[in-house]
């Protein structure tokens, strides 16, 4: 499809902002009909695909800020002018078509829906079946926004398809991919991965880790672990797992008051063998529990008996996406943010905060777990490819 002008591309989204606000009512009634019609088995799936006032002020949010920011297309990455005169420019381009696929979230329509657009890329979007309504709804919006804008609708498509037809179309595309970026659990990135035939972005599982060392400030490792534990049990950057330093000064004390915190916020408490004598909490009964991402009011808590043991139990573990070290020491900090594998890491702060909103970025398409082309957070200046232009005066090789 013939490129969008930047000025184009802003107008939609500014329009799209405006279409949002006006159908926040239907949008909210709408999406009361999905919930209504879930069977509310997945509590972490049902709080994604509620939206609320507040949902749709973050919806409306993010178009904004999109349509304020630099256009991340066509930026100079390198230039090079050679001997013989011919000159060598890179820079950004848009991928091209990109294919969202998504569990639940409403809001995942117009966010990571308004980022691949920004960037110059035609959108496919495939959300789940518990989500169909919400998402049809925002789709007529952004189907709006673009005629409003004399573009054609052609540039945001749904996929209304079952497994079965998501599975061919992953396989033997009708339409050209040039990316796909799958958001939702494990299962459905592994089967996004097992039939895509074009380039996946991973957003992969949290499964993330907060170790409290021995130098910890043990009232800012409780308030850290609460709030990542219990702010969003929903969120991929929740906080599962917590190592706890056997060298803490009042190590009983500590654990005693964590686990009772824990408890009185409704999360059931899983612990090492080391810490079974600790009342309201149940026993871990295989290791493989470590590598669970929860989603959910649980958490696993274990001792560990150095620094360099912290980080192999993590680095085995976790899912590659956040942790964080609980120390008033700075150096053993570094140290731990610099051996440990993931995306994000942290000093003495909660892992809520791997986000591209809250890391600057206006917002993102996925939290990626790979290490290419993007870890962590893909907001709109990452969700680019790069072009070579080369202008020479008839130079010959």
């Amino acid at each position: 499809m013939k490129p969008l002008s930047i000025e184009t591309r802003n107008a939609v989204l500014r329009t799209m902002a405006k279409l949002v606000e006006q159908e926040r009512n239907e949008i909210i009634l709408t999406n009361q009909e999905d919930l209504a019609d879930y069977d509310g088995s997945d509590l972490a799936m049902e709080e994604r695909l509620k939206v609320d006032d507040k949902k749709v002020d973050e919806m409306i949010l993010s178009l904004n800020q999109l349509a304020s920011q630099e256009d991340p297309v066509g930026v100079e990455r390198f230039h090079f002018t050679h001997d013989n005169g011919i000159k060598v420019i890179n820079k950004t381009a848009a991928f091209g078509t990109i294919l969202i696929i998504y569990e639940s979230r409403p809001d995942v329509t117009i966010e990571a829906g308004g980022i691949a657009f920004k960037s110059g890329n035609k959108i496919l979007l495939k959300g789940g079946k518990e989500s169909l309504k919400s998402n049809l709804k925002i789709v007529s919006l952004w189907h709006k926004a673009l005629e409003e804008n004399g573009v054609s609708k052609d540039w945001v498509e749904y996929l209304n398809y079952n497994r079965t037809e998501t599975q061919a179309f992953l396989e033997k595309p009708t339409q050209k991919v040039d990316l796909i970026v799958p958001r939702g659990g494990e299962k459905l990135i592994e089967f996004v991965k097992a039939h895509a035939t074009c380039p996946v972005i991973v957003s992969g599982r949290g499964n993330n880790f907060v170790y409290v060392h021995e130098d910890a400030d043990t009232d800012l490792a409780l308030k850290v672990i609460l709030n990542a534990k219990t702010a969003k049990i929903s969120a991929c950057n929740a906080l599962d797992k917590v190592l706890i330093s056997s060298k803490l000064p009042n190590f009983e004390g500590f654990t005693a008051m964590l686990i009772k915190a824990l408890v009185e916020s409704k999360v059931e408490v899983i612990v090492d063998k080391s810490l079974a004598n600790f009342e309201n909490t149940k026993t871990l009964q295989n290791e493989d529990i470590w590598y669970e991402e929860f989603l959910d009011y649980k958490i696993v808590i274990g001792t560990i008996d150095s620094q360099d043991h912290a980080i192999d139990m993590i680095n085995k573990y976790c899912g590659g996406h956040s942790a964080a070290i609980i120390t008033r020491d700075d150096e053993t900090a570094q140290q731990f943010m610099e051996s440990i594998d993931a995306a994000a890491v942290y000093q003495n702060a909660s892992t809520r905060f791997t986000d591209g909103g809250q890391f600057g970025l206006g917002g993102e398409l996925a939290i990626s777990t790979d290490k290419l082309h993007q870890r962590g957070p893909i907001g709109l200046q990452h969700l680019v490819t790069n072009k070579w232009y080369v202008y020479g005066e008839g130079q010959i090789r």
